[in-house]
C-alpha cells in the first residue's frame, strides 16, 4: 500500500530532504498534503511535480498568486496557518513529517496527533515548547512519534529488540564551525560564518542553534520527552565527525551506537518507512577514511546547553520561555542586530525575568511564548 505523506514545511531543508525519498519511492510513497510560510515560488513548482490534494500557504498575502499558479490542476489551495490545522486532519493522510520552523510546528503537530496520524517529528521545538502535553495526547489517542533528528531517531533504533531502560542516553554534536574558537574569536563571529556547518546541510535557523549549541540543548529537552529520561540519564558528547549519530548505554555497561554518514535523508527514511529501511543508492561510510573522536563539551564558551538543563530541570514553562527567547536572539542575529555572544546574553536575561509557572496548560504556554518575545525584543535595545 502506498502510504500519503503530509509535509508540513515541505519548502524547508527537511521538507525538500523528504520529497527526494518520495521522489524516489513512488510505489511506497505519495505526497497528500505541502505546506510553507513564505516561500510560494518552490511549493507551487513541488506542487505541479508531486501533485498533491491540498497545498497550503501559511502567509495569506501570497495566496492569490498560488491559486492563481495552480489553477489548471485539481490541487486544493488553502492559506493561513489554522489552515495547517485543519489539513492535516484528512483522512487519507498516514504520516505527518513536521518539519516546520520554531514554535510554529506545535499546534499543527497537536493536530494531526488528535487525528491519529503517525508523526516524523522533525521540529524538536514542538516537545522544548510543550513536551509534557505532546506526549500526554499521543499516549492519549495512541499514536506513535517517531523522531527525524538524527540523534533521537539513532536513540530510537539503538532501542529497538531492547527489553530494558537505558541507564544512559548519550547525545552526539559535532560541536559547529566555533568548536576551537577562543572567547576572543566568539565575539567577532559573524552571519556568514555561523551559518557554514562543517558537516551538516541544514535551514538557517537550527544552523544558527548548531553554532550556539542551542540545538544540542533543545534535543536534551527532547529526550527526556521522547524517551522518559531524567536530566542527569541525559549526556551530550562533543564528536565533530559526525559518523555516531547518538548512543545508548545500557544496566549492564553495553552501550549501543548508531553510526551512519551525516545525510538527514537517512532519519527521514527511517520515519517514512516506518522504521522499515527503505533502500537507497547514498554514499556508505568508510569507518578507515578518519579516526573517530569523542569530548566532553565547553560549556563556559557554549553557556546555551547549560540554560537548556536548567530549563529542563524547573520545568513547567521553563522550556516554553527558553524556546521564545531563542528563536527571537536568533532572528535578531540573523538581522544583524546583536552579536553572536550576545544571544546567550539574551537568554540569560530573559530566563532571569519571565513569568514561571509549574505546571503550565496550552493557554498559558502560548502566553508565555508571546510574554517572553515581547520581553526579548525590548532587552535587545538594551544590549
Amino acid at each position: 500500500m502506498i502510504k500519503n505523506i503530509a509535509v508540513l514545511g515541505s519548502t524547508g531543508s527537511i521538507g525538500t530532504q523528504t520529497l527526494d525519498i518520495i521522489r524516489s519511492n513512488p510505489d511506497k510513497l505519495s505526497a497528500h498534503l505541502l505546506t510553507a510560510n513564505n516561500n510560494y515560488t518552490l511549493l507551487i513548482e513541488q506542487a505541479r511535480e508531486f501533485m498533491p490534494d491540498v497545498v497550503v500557504i501559511a502567509n495569506p498575502q501570497y495566496y492569490p498568486i498560488v491559486k492563481e499558479a495552480l489553477c489548471d490542476l485539481p490541487i486544493k489551495v488553502w492559506s493561513g496557518s489554522e489552515a495547517i490545522s485543519e489539513a492535516v486532519q484528512a483522512e487519507p493522510i498516514h504520516i505527518v513529517i513536521a518539519a516546520m520552523v520554531g514554535y510554529s510546528g506545535l499546534l499543527p503537530t497537536l493536530s494531526a496527533i488528535k487525528a491519529r496520524k503517525t508523526i516524523g517529528l522533525a521540529n524538536k521545538e514542538t516537545l522544548v515548547v510543550a513536551g509534557e502535553l505532546v506526549m500526554h495526547e499521543a499516549e492519549k489517542h495512541r499514536v506513535n512519534i517517531i523522531p527525524v533528528d538524527s540523534e533521537h531517531s539513532a536513540i530510537f533504533q539503538c532501542l529497538v529488540g531492547e527489553h530494558c531502560k537505558p541507564e544512559k542516553l548519550i547525545l552526539t554534536a559535532s560541536g559547529g564551525p566555533f568548536l576551537n574558537h577562543t572567547p576572543k574569536e566568539m565575539e567577532k563571529v559573524t552571519i556568514e560564518s555561523a551559518l557554514k556547518h562543517p558537516n551538516w546541510s541544514m535551514g538557517a535557523k537550527v544552523t544558527i542553534d548548531s553554532a550556539s549549541m542551542m540545538n544540542k540543548g533543545f534535543e536534551v529537552i527532547e529526550a527526556h520527552w521522547l524517551f522518559d529520561m531524567s536530566p542527569n540519564q541525559i549526556e551530550v558528547l562533543v564528536h565533530p565527525q559526525s559518523i555516531v549519530h547518538s548512543m545508548v548505554q545500557y544496566p549492564d555497561g553495553a552501550v549501543k551506537a548508531q553510526l551512519g554518514i551525516p545525510d538527514m535523508r537517512l532519519p527521514i527514511g527511517y520515519a517514512l518507512g516506518l522504521t522499515h529501511r527503505i533502500p537507497n543508492d547514498y554514499p556508505r561510510i568508510d569507518l578507515t577514511a578518519q579516526p573517530l573522536t569523542f569530548q566532553k563539551p565547553d560549556t563556559v564558551k557554549f553557556p546555551n546547553l547549560v540554560m537548556a538543563y536548567e530549563a529542563l530541570r524547573k520545568g513547567g514553562n521553563a522550556t516554553c520561555a527558553l524556546n521564545a527567547a531563542n528563536e527571537v536572539a536568533v532572528s535578531a542575529f540573523l538581522a544583524e542586530q546583536i552579536s553572536f555572544v550576545s544571544m546567550s546574553k539574551l537568554l540569560e536575561r530573559c530566563m532571569s525575568k519571565y513569568s514561571h509557572i509549574e505546571k503550565a496548560n496550552l493557554n498559558e504556554l502560548i502566553q508565555t511564548d508571546t510574554e517572553v518575545r515581547t520581553l526579548a525584543r525590548e532587552i535587545i535595545h538594551t544590549l
